[in-house]
């Protein structure tokens, strides 16, 4: 559910005024095909303007418009839940064939590339390649299924001759952020943003006065309050989840961005080193 999802991801940057006409369509997304805009603004007391303002901000060109793409939306979402099938994994259920079930998740992490690209702010992505091409370090931090992401992160950022601190342990993490300086740089990595592990070594490295730069969702949460910088991934989060795959495809998509920019405006002798690497592996 797409612009359901965008809704729910956008939530938190709306304002009180946007956040009700919001709620009110995440909690009766079947209901909006009954309203004109002078409708909705008089059920929810707001003016018709802030109706299609609203509906505009989302990409639309007026209401009409996001109130058809949300009826379409919410219509087909309903013929699905008819056919009274167990779904194994958003969209995937337990009657798909393998095929089927390989087109979806084609699609499921296309979307998740295509939302994640389209929410970035290169202005911010700039500055954040400024920050780690002149850090003294780069500390890494992640638990659970983001710490793959920092692992592969790592691994790439060393390739190109970064000093890069990472270690799986929380502990070691937090006790790694609490050695870091004015010179150095985390990259905290969490989508939820509300892990307490993350967040305590954010707020250690901050506190030392190092840059905090967080890969995490939309959403207020307390590593995007703490971080300096965050660039954001949105994957969909709208049914079952068997594991976070178009969350992690969200995250791969930044960190190989970010690795290819570091890549392109590094000295000559960063790159070299990937060729040395190269002719290395091959003696082997």
């Amino acid at each position: 559910m797409k612009h359901i999802n965008t809704i729910l991801h956008n939530k938190s940057l709306f304002t009180p005024g946007e956040r009700k006409i919001a709620d009110f369509i995440l909690d009766n997304p079947g209901r909006v095909k009954q309203f004109s805009s002078p409708e909705l603004a008089q059920v929810l007391g707001i003016s018709q303007s802030s109706i299609i303002k609203f509906a505009q901000k989302l990409g639309f060109k007026g209401y009409t418009n996001f109130k058809i793409a949300l009826v379409e939306e919410w219509g087909q979402q309903s013929t699905e839940r008819k056919n009274d099938v167990a779904y194994i994994h958003n969209e995937i259920n337990s009657e798909d064939t393998f095929p089927q079930i390989a087109e979806k998740l084609l699609l499921e992490k296309q979307q998740a590339l295509r939302d994640t690209t389209n929410e970035i702010d290169f202005a911010r992505l700039q500055r954040v390649v400024d920050l780690i091409r002149v850090a003294g370090r780069v500390q890494i931090t992640a638990i659970g299924g983001s710490s793959l992401i920092a692992k592969d992160l790592a691994y790439k950022l060393m390739k190109i001759g970064y000093p890069v601190m990472h270690e799986m342990d929380s502990h070691v993490q937090i006790t790694v952020a609490q050695s870091l300086t004015a010179a150095d740089v985390q990259i905290a990595i969490s989508f939820s943003g509300n892990r307490r592990e993350v967040q305590v070594a954010a707020e250690a490295a901050k506190a030392r006065g190092a840059k905090v730069i967080a890969l995490t969702s939309l959403h207020q949460s307390p590593l995007r309050q703490a971080a300096d910088l965050c660039l954001d991934t949105l994957a969909d989060g709208s049914k079952t989840h068997s594991s976070s795959i178009s969350v992690r495809t969200a995250q791969h998509t930044l960190i190989d961005l970010l690795f290819v920019c570091l890549l392109q405006q590094g000295d000559e002798g960063r790159r070299e080193l990937i060729s040395q690497s190269r002719t290395l592996v091959d003696k082997l």
